[in-house]
């Protein structure tokens, strides 16, 4: 067996290896710089929002109910204050479908921008675990200074207030997304109460605590890199014309050091490059870029599998740019084919495909959602009960009702046959008060003259009334000889 080995001079050598592995298999940790910038600064403004909306939406309540819940167990789901019940789960599925598309569709233009910017692995480890690391245990320097000094207080001290900060906020996040699952009436029952009356929920909380635990103190960026499928099929969404971060390579090669002549030119001579320097490109090959990745590649390598589109290497840049006064822009939100030919063509075949299923998709969401039963009815015939004949021989067959109010007051209900003319139907129950956004059943039983019944078998017409108005017809079929049968609405 032969081992074909891949030099590390090769232009395309970096896409064999991950930068935060090396040869052996063994992990380097990466001690990404603090970014700063108009990017970083617009980043945590947005992460600022989402991370209020994330903690408050489970516990915010829209007319007594929550407003996002998501308990696939029990099969509730509530979206901004809106119930779903069991049999509205395909609104769900389509819902789903569009944010799935939609993330589609906006790879395709813009690159990773959902992992960058709105992400909640990277809205947390950038805007909360990293900011808190960096005030505890300094810079990428002194952090890297740290972990390779001598156990010491100072060290112990160190570490162990950042991991019990990190535990305590693994654990407002983990029950947090617990809330979202059981509901946060369930999770304050839970907390409040001795563990060993809710067991299950308590290990519950335990172990999302320690999952979170482990992804923000330990696991970090490879959660992008080698778990989210995300990141994986990527490169199937993505081409030429898409919007990433990217390098200018046309303006940035050659790279060069930015050397004391070119220092003095900048100062003496008013910024007048020297001839040397003009025949260079702008990248001075700083790796301010690389500093501040988060998954610690070089950007200037081209479109990568662990790049996030978190914008920081951009920031860094223009800062450099600044300072040797060079336009700003040698990293940007480009495509790779506007780099090559300074134009831009966005609106691809691919791209108008997935334009047109997300428009087919949307417009299916919104109009199933806008269009549902706010209160559904349905009648089945009893099953294993046989058609009867009464003391005035009438025949009578029984069912059973099934209702879902939807909506957010209570109802009065009432049923009466429309059709035959001279039957008659009894409620069995109490469908008087049907409570909001609940289910009730009650038995229904339904009476024909005899001289009313047509051959054995016939549909008979209900209807379902709301507070004296008529709000369902429904339609089942009547047996009058001694056998059972499915009825159906």
């Amino acid at each position: 067996m032969s081992i074909i080995e891949v030099t590390t001079d090769t232009p395309e050598s970096f896409r064999n290896k991950l930068y935060n592995i090396d040869t052996e298999g063994r992990r380097h940790k990466i001690y990404p710089h603090k970014p700063d910038g108009r990017f970083y600064r617009w980043r945590s403004r947005l992460s600022y929002l989402l991370l209020v909306f994330l903690f408050l939406a489970p516990f915010v309540k829209i007319n007594g109910y929550q407003f996002m819940l998501f308990n696939i167990i029990e099969r509730k789901f509530i979206l901004f204050g809106v119930v779903f019940f069991p049999q509205d789960f395909y609104i769900v599925v389509l819902g789903i479908l569009t944010l799935l598309v939609s993330i589609f569709l906006f790879t395709s233009i813009l690159g990773r921008i959902w992992c960058g910017w709105l992400c909640p692995q990277t809205v947390f480890m950038e805007m909360l675990f990293r900011k808190i690391e960096h005030g505890i245990e300094g810079n990428a320097v002194q952090q890297r200074l740290l972990d390779n000094a001598k156990l010491s207080p100072r060290k112990v001290m160190k570490k162990a207030l950042k991991h019990g900060i990190f535990f305590a906020l693994s654990f407002a996040i983990g029950n947090t997304f617990l809330a979202y699952i059981i509901g946060s009436d369930a999770l304050i029952t839970i907390i409040t109460s001795p563990p060993t009356e809710h067991l299950t929920g308590f290990v519950a909380m335990v172990l999302f605590s320690l999952v979170f635990y482990g992804v923000f103190a330990r696991f970090r960026e490879q959660a992008c890199v080698v778990v989210c499928p995300y990141g994986r099929y990527q490169s199937a969404l993505v081409d030429h014309n898409t919007i990433a971060i990217t390098y200018d390579f046309v303006r940035g090669e050659p790279r060069s050091k930015f050397t004391r002549k070119d220092k003095e030119a900048l100062t003496v001579q008013g910024g007048v490059e020297t001839s040397a320097a003009a025949s260079r490109g702008d990248c001075i090959d700083c790796h301010q870029c690389v500093n501040v990745c988060p998954t610690g590649i070089d950007i200037r390598n081209g479109i990568q599998l662990e790049c996030v589109n978190c914008a920081a290497c951009i920031d860094a840049c223009d800062v450099v740019m600044d300072k040797i006064k060079k336009p700003r822009g040698l990293i940007r939100y480009a495509s790779l084919e506007s780099i090559r030919s300074a134009s831009q063509h966005w609106l691809s075949t691919r791209v108008r495909a997935y334009i047109g299923v997300w428009l087919i998709v949307m417009s299916l969401f919104v109009y199933f959602f806008t269009t549902r039963d706010m209160v559904e009815v349905l009648v089945l015939r009893q099953a294993g009960t046989l058609a009867v004949t009464n003391a005035n021989g009438d025949k009578v067959n029984f069912y059973m009702m099934n209702i879902i109010n939807k909506n957010y007051n209570d109802m009065s209900l009432k049923v009466e046959v429309l059709e035959p003319k001279g039957a008659s139907v009894s409620v069995i129950g109490d469908i008087s008060k049907v409570t909001k956004v609940s289910e009730k059943s009650a038995r229904l039983m339904l009476s024909i003259p005899a001289d009313k019944i047509i051959g054995t078998d016939q549909y008979v017409r209900l209807g379902v009334f709301a507070n004296g108005e008529k709000i369902k017809e429904l339609t089942t079929r009547f047996l009058s000889s001694d056998f059972s049968s499915t009825t159906k609405e």
